[in-house]
């Protein structure tokens, strides 16, 4: 599941008249710089969801092997969207791209399928140490304890990617909701689980973040 249906405020006029996925970074939207690492560990199916300014994102995608989700009336938020797309992406557990993002380094997807362990696991998450992200500013998410369970706080930054189990996405009320809530109800059971990611990454949720990761892909090997 690939996250595009939000609206990227915070890139301000580089999304008036397109979603930010469709944003270039070193001569590509980050879409397929998302689907790069996506189409490296050949999942049986893709799903991303459009919201904001949907048609180029489908114009764009017409030619892969992806299945196009519209959210309407409203957007659903990341936990929202992920329940809605279940039916199609036909899976438990799911992988999840958030699409506004650059890896330097080892494929994120491919680590956290090898890490994998769903006996002790419900959702395995990629976090960077603040050292080696750019483009971000301020504290991290999560803390890594000496088991790799999670915990808020700390100097670990979640990446965007993830593998987890969506049985608790159905024990949500609302309609739109974000994946704290399940999250946060498996960090309560012990179930929440953290990857240290060794190479380094970039925000690109704001303008400035473009140049910065360009940057870092000239500086270190992807």
């Amino acid at each position: 599941m690939i996250f595009a249906a939000g609206f990227g405020t915070r890139m301000k006029h580089l999304t008036t008249s397109q979603p930010k996925p469709m944003i270039p970074v070193a001569g590509m939207p980050l879409i397929d710089h998302a689907l790069g690492i996506v189409d490296a560990v050949k999942p049986p199916r893709i799903v991303v969801n459009l919201h904001y300014l949907p048609d180029a994102l489908e114009a764009h995608l017409a030619k892969r092997t992806v299945t196009t989700l519209r959210e309407e009336p409203d957007i659903l938020d990341t936990g929202g969207g992920l329940r809605n797309a279940l039916p199609t992406l036909e899976s438990n557990p799911v992988l999840t791209v958030n699409p506004d993002a650059i890896w330097a380094g080892p494929n994120p997807l491919r680590m956290l399928l090898e890490a994998w362990d769903p006996i002790h696991m419900d959702a395995l998450l990629t976090c960077v140490p603040l050292a080696q992200v750019h483009g971000r500013n301020g504290e991290g998410d999560f803390r890594l304890d000496d088991d790799g369970r999670l915990h808020r706080g700390g100097t670990m930054v979640y990446g965007g990617t993830q593998i987890m189990k969506t049985d608790l996405l159905h024990d949500v009320p609302e309609r739109a909701f974000s994946l704290n809530f399940p999250w946060n109800m498996m960090a309560e059971q012990g179930r929440l689980y953290g990857l240290s990611y060794p190479g380094h990454w970039c925000d690109v949720g704001h303008p400035e973040g473009i140049a910065i990761a360009e940057n870092m892909l000239q500086r270190h090997d992807v």
